[in-house]
């Protein structure tokens, strides 16, 4: 029986509701489009052995001959260094790869059909990024509580000052490569802090210096601890032994999926972060009242997002702002609740949502991308 195509095609004739009920089912979401959902621990994959200087390929100690398949596994641009490398043996498995790095961290490599549709879904986790907030924001606040500056502890400072600062989570591979930084590669000299007030200055991604104020004291303070840490890293924490260990973004990330219930990740924070702050530039430009065509206005709300967020303008529009926001600006029903927004009178409170993203959940509950 012959194999349906993936294709990108199929992804964009999959209609709103039918990507909801497919989201949390990721067998499913493989399925719509022609996938394979595939895992290194239960389907049979082909091995990876170095011969010389290249590599040749075994399933089941039975070399790979095959010119079609060979091909197929190059194109996955897997790196030397990786070991113990899984090579999916169905050129439609969602997951292609499997291996550990030069750290022994496990690193992974997805068809290409399966990234494009993560990436649309993504739009349509933010409800339920939304939802989940208030729940995240209070374990933040908890954890930021606690008296002893253990992982969890810091793990909630950094979480809470990319919330507040959107600064990205960076990783060791860019510091290095790059010599660029992000909050869990950042160290002692690239911040400031005083009572309240805390700066950071810093090169970050494609060579761009940010410099970033915030006035928080319970922020500050803990900073200032995680700076007494010796070691040139910026966040560290103790372990139960006194030993002193640097926070990596894999630690980020899976901290925020434990507080959180879901399978969100650093990335869904800039997104909602994106998508609210356009929806107070749209506000903004509409205040202004000045004649203007829309197509300018929406380039002037994305730049002001762009900069909040430290993206290249199209980088913002593609990745970090719910398309919906901008066409509903478009066709102007985004007016009424631009209007709305004025009659919140409070925000719900330092673990809740602030008016804007009260808005922000109103506009996805009631309307169709």
């Amino acid at each position: 029986m012959k194999t349906a195509t993936p294709s990108l095609e199929l992804i964009k004739k999959i209609s709103p509701s039918k990507m909801v009920k497919i989201m949390k089912d990721p067998e499913k979401s493989a399925k719509a489009v022609n996938l394979v959902y595939t895992s290194d621990r239960e389907n049979p994959g082909i091995a990876r052995r170095k011969r010389g200087k290249k590599f040749a390929y075994f399933t089941r100690d039975q070399k790979i001959k095959d010119e079609e398949e060979i091909q197929r596994i190059k194109q996955l641009a897997i790196p030397p260094a990786w070991e113990n490398v899984w090579i999916c043996a169905l050129q439609n498995g969602h997951l292609q790869a499997t291996g550990l790095d030069v750290k022994q961290r496990k690193q992974y490599r997805y068809h290409p059909i399966w990234n494009a549709l993560r990436k649309r879904t993504k739009f349509y986790r933010m409800l339920q990024f939304g939802e989940a907030l208030p729940k995240i924001r209070l374990a933040l606040e908890k954890d930021l509580a606690r008296r002893k500056l253990d992982k969890r502890k810091v793990l909630a400072l950094v979480v809470s000052l990319m919330e507040r600062t959107n600064i990205r989570i960076g990783n060791n591979i860019y510091e290095k490569l790059y010599g660029s930084f992000g909050l869990t590669t950042l160290k002692d000299r690239h911040v400031t802090i005083g009572t309240k007030k805390i700066q950071f200055s810093f090169k970050g991604k494609k060579g761009i210096h940010h410099k970033i104020d915030l006035n928080n004291a319970k922020l500050a303070r803990a900073i200032k601890k995680c700076k007494e840490i010796p070691g040139k890293e910026l966040f560290q924490y103790y372990d139960e032994d006194g030993n002193a260990h640097a926070i990596e973004s894999g630690m980020v990330n899976e901290y925020i999926k434990e507080i959180s219930g879901e399978d969100f990740t650093a990335k869904d924070f800039r997104t909602w972060s994106g998508t609210v702050n356009a929806l107070i530039a749209f506000k903004a430009i509409e205040a202004e009242e000045i004649e203007e065509k829309k197509k300018s206005k929406i380039k002037r709300a994305i730049d002001l997002v762009a900069c909040e967020l430290g993206n290249t303008s199209t980088v913002c529009r593609k990745y970090y702002i719910h398309p919906l926001i901008i066409n509903m600006f478009e066709n102007d029903s985004i007016k009424k609740y631009l209007r709305e927004l004025d009659e919140i009178e409070v925000d719900d409170g330092k673990s809740g949502l602030a008016k804007e993203e009260q808005m922000v959940m109103k506009i996805l509950q009631n309307e169709k991308l």
